[in-house]
């Protein structure tokens, strides 16, 4: 209830005109000044750290996070340009900000970083929700539906992502590389294993996935191919699947037999689940009759959505938050049904071993329809989104 509660707050709020969603410019001021009261810009965060006892006064309201304020202060010392523009603006109003185009994280101290770690934690302590950003005070809490408001896609993404980014994970997506790659608290760690994870932080991630899925209703989802590795699926049970969860099923079936994945977007998606466990013999992974037979359904249950790339429009439903690479290939294959010839030998393999490419040395593009032209709109507009950036709780 509290969710759907959420969902219908949100969709009026969207609703309303624009200038509605205007900042109170006179409050917001009011405030400014109350915050600048407070001397940290007079305080030197490389030498001097800070205590609970001089964040007690902070707070947060409609008009002005002092949080984020304190924040940007400590960035803003060295020249920090924010994307996130209640930070940003406050800064171009303060006559000591001198923006630093070229400033990163590395330039920061040792005690800056403690007192941005205190900063960071004691604002996650007050937030009545989870915010993006607040995963380290949850690493041995379990996250309940109480904890949660309504967020968006990308922001349950952020937030399972950032149990791993804890530890050091190195992420596929580029969107999400770089949005950790900005974090002051974030370090690459080239030996990070999911195994790291404890049942708590496993079982958090599940619950923003899950959060992620739960508004769509259909008969099966991801994690349920144990229910199957005996039992053969049905075609009514893949109604409404996308393309991305279809083949994310049909991995699951080797993945449960401990199967290595190359490609980072499923290797990345396995990596994390308690049940995975990657066998040391690859040679000798093998699925029983009733998997392949599970295996065969969805990968023609597929082939049947990617034949209607010619005669049907594709839906945002449909792709799914598909793999960088898998849209890659979808995009391509929108020419390679015309017999298009690659010159990439890896696409060029890919397609040869489809049994419906027939090479076609005179395709040109203008072979393609309008539905075509769509669908390969729609594919790239889909890639962009997987590459953007996420600029969010910046600090």
């Amino acid at each position: 209830m509290r969710s759907k509660l959420f969902i219908l707050f949100w969709l009026a709020i969207l609703s309303l005109p624009l200038v509605a969603q205007d900042v109170d410019i006179a409050a917001r001021n009011a405030r400014w000044r109350e915050f600048n009261k407070f001397g940290f810009d007079k305080i030197n965060f490389a030498k001097i750290r800070l205590t609970k006892a001089k964040l007690a006064p902070l707070k947060e309201d409609e008009n002005a996070d002092d949080f984020a304020l304190l924040r940007g202060v400590v960035f803003g010392k060295h020249g920090r340009v924010f994307k996130e523009r209640s930070i940003q603006d406050y800064l171009e109003k303060q006559a000591w900000y001198k923006p630093n185009p070229g400033y990163a994280n590395r330039t920061l101290t040792p005690i800056e970083r403690a007192n941005l770690d205190l900063i960071r934690i004691t604002e996650a302590e007050k937030h009545e929700y989870i915010e993006p950003g607040d995963m380290r005070i949850w690493k041995t809490k379990l996250v309940t539906e109480d904890n949660m408001r309504y967020y968006t896609s990308a922001e349950l993404t952020i937030l399972a992502a950032e149990i791993e980014a804890i530890h050091g994970k190195t992420f596929s997506e580029e969107w999400l590389q770089k949005y950790f790659d900005e974090r002051y608290w974030y370090k690459r760690n080239p030996a990070y294993d999911a195994s790291a994870l404890t049942d708590t932080e496993r079982k958090n991630i599940a619950r923003f996935i899950a959060e992620k899925e739960k508004e769509r209703k259909t008969a099966i989802s991801i994690g349920d191919m144990d229910n199957f590795q005996t039992v053969l699926l049905t075609e009514d049970k893949l109604i409404g699947l996308s393309l991305l969860e279809l083949r994310i099923l049909r991995e699951e079936f080797y993945a449960r037999r401990g199967k290595k994945f190359d490609a980072p977007g499923i290797r990345d998606y396995f990596a994390w689940r308690d049940w995975y466990k990657p066998a040391k013999n690859q040679k000798a992974i093998n699925l029983n009759s009733v998997e392949q037979q599970n295996v065969d359904l969805l990968a023609s249950y597929e082939a049947k959505i990617r034949e209607k790339l010619s005669t049907e429009e594709i839906t945002d439903e449909t792709l799914g938050a598909m793999f960088a690479e898998d849209l890659r290939v979808l995009r391509n294959e929108v020419y390679a049904r015309h017999g298009r010839i690659f010159k990439d030998p890896e696409l060029q393999k890919y397609f040869a071993a489809q049994a419906w490419y027939k090479p076609n040395p005179d395709f040109k593009d203008d072979m393609l329809n309008a539905i075509e032209a769509k669908n390969l709109a729609k594919i790239r507009e889909a890639e962009e989104t997987a590459t953007s950036k996420f600029s969010e709780a910046e600090g």
